[in-house]
């Protein structure tokens, strides 16, 4: 029997949490470093599974496959394709610097403070959802899939609700209050999605008879599995719509501004650049394939969706007062190109939406970390309190430039490749959408730059006359996230190369190839 790489790499940060949550309370400094050897350890088994992975081979690779609950059909079974191998990699590299960014955004609040801040509990709470994200990317059985992507909601909410900004305009009775508005309108949202797809699970086994999404996709290629097209099109929309409020696309995204702005800024990345990328994964992991003929119907709806969350998006971002929430309405309009990406249904565009959500995530790390930085340097998020910081903090503003810069995606920095790839596709198939989706990258050069004006130029306000630099915890935290945004914006090859053949095979499974050039290249 072969080692259970997967088993290992989602089991790994689940056992660092419980032992996290055990260290005494007077032990604090031993829990931060024991989550952040876990949480390096669970990188290092990331690391792993993609050198193991061959983008030649099998579909599924270092599966495993296990009875659970025998009498319902539901077996563990875990498999990985390269859109999962690229996601788990980027999770397993993003949670260290969460960590380390995140290093005393636990510790006790000053004396006379209500709230008493259990440090252990706030490192054991992001390797639970370290544990929940991976194994969501590795499970290849519907039901055991649905039980994690619920279950990530737990310390999600308690990582919102109990350990949120301490920066607020109003005081701390205020930010208590917003940050419970937060959790809950998270939990309340994604609950209501995971409730739909719930019912939607439910419909499934009633039909195909089993929860295993390779057979019941093998029984749909071969035809011994032929659902109904209305219950076909019932089960996509209860899927589809759970996914749709993880994403988050318009208008299910109102959840989002709230728990970043709310959120302390590695809590912030936590959500958006790993724990929402579940939602656009399982779209091509699950929708498209469980539900081919259904997914086309849709696209024409979706797609429109998704340009509205581009142009919504990155609109608000361009009014936003506050910083984070600036990041959280230029992320919503990110996943509006993902998912774009994703039902253009071409090679070029899924491949783009795949590499997008992997450069989003390095790139709105950067970004989010160096603003957390900055904020509680300044203790305001208010973009209006700041003014001359490169004066004072070169090397801060340095990097905040370089997340800015990529968020806008500038060509040579790994978001533009990306962004570059799902336009392209989306021009073969759907012109008109592609044409008006380009706005979205004029309004990013609106929101990121100006932004940087404000905050970073101009007379130095006497507020952050004596704001110190980056210090070397927070410079080994941007720093590699730099690199990698400048290395992968030169040579993406490396992703493409592992999440090109599963794109190739999801588009197999929606019967659906690349659009002829209407001009043939000159040979």
């Amino acid at each position: 029997m072969s080692f259970p790489l997967l088993t290992a790499t989602a089991a790994l940060p689940a056992i660092g949490a419980i032992a996290t949550a055990a260290v005494p309370a007077a032990r604090r400094t031993a829990a931060k470093w024991l989550a952040l050897l876990v949480s390096l350890a669970t990188l290092a088994l990331g690391i792993a599974v993609l050198v193991r992975f061959d983008p030649d081979g099998d579909r599924y690779q270092l599966t495993e496959s296990h009875w659970w609950i025998k009498d319902f059909g539901v077996r563990y079974e875990l498999g990985v394709d390269g859109i999962a191998v690229a996601l788990i990699a980027l999770t397993a590299l993003l949670i260290p610097f969460i960590i380390l960014a995140g290093w005393h955004d636990a510790d006790p609040l000053e004396t006379g403070s209500r709230r008493w801040r259990p440090t252990q509990g706030f490192f054991a709470l992001i390797l639970a959802v370290e544990a929940m994200v991976i194994i969501s990317f590795e499970a290849t059985d519907v039901f055991v899939f649905y039980i994690f992507f619920e279950a990530m909601l737990i310390p999600m909410y308690f990582l919102i609700g109990g350990f949120g900004d301490r920066a607020h305009e109003h005081g701390e009775e205020a930010a208590s209050t917003q940050r419970s508005y937060a959790a809950v309108k998270f939990l309340l949202y994604n609950l209501v999605g995971g409730l739909i797809m719930l019912a939607a699970v439910i419909g499934l086994y009633v039909v195909a008879g089993n929860f295993s999404l390779q057979e019941i996709a093998e029984a749909r290629a071969n035809g011994s599995l032929d659902m109904a097209t209305n219950t076909e099109r019932w089960l996509f929309l209860g899927f589809f719509f759970a996914f749709a409020v993880k994403a988050p696309l318009w208008p299910l995204h109102t959840w989002l501004p709230n728990a970043m702005g709310e959120a302390t800024a590695p809590v912030a990345v936590l959500i958006t650049a790993v724990v929402d990328k579940v939602g656009t994964f399982a779209m091509l992991r699950f929708c498209l394939q469980l539900f081919p003929e259904a997914s086309k119907w849709a696209t024409p709806a979706i797609l429109v969706l998704a340009l509205i969350s581009i142009i919504y998006g990155a609109l608000l971002a361009v009014g936003q007062r506050d910083i984070k929430r600036l990041v959280a309405y230029a992320s919503i309009s990110h996943f509006g190109f993902i998912i774009m990406g994703i039902f253009a249904m071409t090679s070029q565009g899924q491949s783009g939406a795949t590499l997008y959500m992997v450069n989003h995530g390095i790139s709105t790390a950067a970004l989010m970390l160096v603003a957390g930085f900055l904020i509680s340097r300044r203790g305001s998020r208010l973009i209006a309190d700041y003014g001359g910081v490169q004066k004072v903090a070169p090397v801060l503003a340095g990097t905040f430039l370089i997340g800015s810069l990529a968020t806008l995606s500038l060509p040579g920095l790994a978001p533009f490749v990306s962004e570059f790839l799902v336009l392209v596709g989306t021009f073969a198939r759907y012109p008109v959408i592609g044409i008006i989706a380009t706005l979205g990258i004029v309004l990013a050069a609106l929101y990121t730059l100006v932004l940087y004006q404000r905050t970073m130029t101009g007379p130095v306000k006497t507020e952050v006359a004596e704001m110190p630099d980056l210090r070397l915890r927070e410079v080994l935290v941007v720093a590699p996230l730099v690199v990698l945004l400048i290395f992968l914006g030169v040579y993406p090859k490396p992703v493409t190369d592992i999440v090109d053949p599963a794109v190739k095979q999801t588009l197999s499974d929606v019967q659906k190839k690349d659009p002829q050039p209407e001009v043939e290249a000159a040979k």
